[in-house]
């Protein structure tokens, strides 16, 4: 008995009876076992084609940040004394340099006729204070006017004025330190003539001293007064102070506004006028440290991070630099916490899928 052909005459009316009675039957499942094998076959292509980079995972740390600023020393006080009056100086100059404390004679001009006229008002006084005891005494017996009296009055008060003004003009004739302080110039020299607001001496308060410095828009608001501040001068000498004082209103012309550090200086060894260096702690922030290779520009030209996440999905978030270190650079404006593509950021774009490699020997922030 044959049964091959038997086999092969069965198989081929199974074949048409499949083709013709279940043709939409066989069409279906032959249209779903090529899906399949398609979508396997795209998925694939995908997998082959995706770019694998290099990613690191940060959390955000406090960022001790600072603000350096070029300025100079600039004297606590100083102020040119200047006579009010006319006349020979008397009194022996001081050299200087010298130290003076408040009060301190300074210079002293001659009296002249200056006395005579102190001792012509005191005795009009004295004459006006008779006048207006009889005047007074005669009205209240009801022997004189009230006119009278008003005038007698009024004539006291006139010499009692000219006697003020005889004591103001002898107080001029001697100019005193307005505080402690160093003599920047000699005080006039005895026997020369002074007119009104011709100079006595220049007198300057050296402790404490400030350092001056300017600070930019940006900057300014990561300032504020108490800070602590440290300055290296053009000598090589390092000092420390604090933040007296921040303006409120920028220069005109510069645009920076003015940041006046407080350093103590009992010695007088800082002279007014010296460059320095001033480091100002700012107010502390949160930063990512990362090397500084991994930052890169979107399409808008925004500078940031190329992010990933765990299932490879590329995102960019803009970054602010905050400053340097020997570690990579701090960067703020991201999320707490993120993963930063630090190898293959530049083959990527936003919304693509990567192949992650985590970098796990990446150097944690301090």
């Amino acid at each position: 008995m044959r049964v091959f052909p038997l086999v092969t005459a069965l198989f081929v009316t199974i074949v048409l009876y499949l083709s013709i009675m279940e043709r939409e039957a066989l069409l279906g499942f032959a249209g779903v076992l090529g899906d399949e094998v398609q979508e396997h076959t795209d998925t694939d292509a995908q997998e082959a084609t995706r770019v694998r980079v290099l990613a690191q995972r940060s959390i955000a740390q406090p960022v001790a940040s600072t603000v350096v600023l070029r300025g100079r020393t600039e004297a606590q006080r100083q102020v040119e004394i200047r006579s009010e009056t006319s006349g020979l100086v008397t009194s022996d100059p001081l050299r200087r340099g010298a130290s003076v404390k408040a009060g301190d004679r300074l210079c002293e001009v001659a009296p002249g006729v200056r006395k005579a006229a102190l001792d012509e008002a005191q005795a009009r006084l004295a004459e006006a204070e008779i006048n207006f005891r009889a005047a007074s005494g005669l009205s209240e017996s009801g022997f004189s006017t009230d006119v009278r009296l008003a005038n007698a009055r009024a004539a006291l008060q006139a010499a009692q004025a000219g006697v003020d003004r005889a004591v103001e003009e002898m107080a001029r004739l001697v100019m005193h330190a307005p505080f402690d302080g160093l003599l920047e110039t000699d005080t006039a020299e005895l026997g020369s003539l002074l007119q009104p607001g011709a100079l006595c001496a220049t007198l300057i308060q050296m402790d404490p001293i400030k350092l001056v410095g300017f600070a930019t828009e940006a900057q300014v608001d990561l300032l504020e007064t108490g800070a602590p501040a440290a300055a290296r001068l053009a000598s090589g000498r390092e000092v420390m102070g604090t933040v007296s004082f921040i303006a409120r209103s920028a220069d005109a012309q510069t645009r920076t506004f003015r940041v006046d550090v407080t350093i103590p200086n009992p010695e007088g060894s800082i002279r007014d006028g010296q460059s320095a260096d001033i480091i100002i702690q700012a107010q502390e922030q949160t930063g990512h440290l990362l090397p500084s290779s991994a930052l890169t520009l979107n399409d808008a030209g925004e500078l940031g991070l190329r992010l990933v996440d765990d299932d490879g999905l590329v995102s960019f978030a803009p970054a602010q630099i905050l400053r340097d270190s020997s570690d990579g650079i701090w960067l703020a404006g991201l999320p707490d916490e993120i993963g930063a593509i630090t190898v293959g950021q530049e083959f990527t774009r936003e919304g693509a899928r990567v192949h992650v490699t985590w970098d796990d020997n990446a150097q944690a922030p301090q």
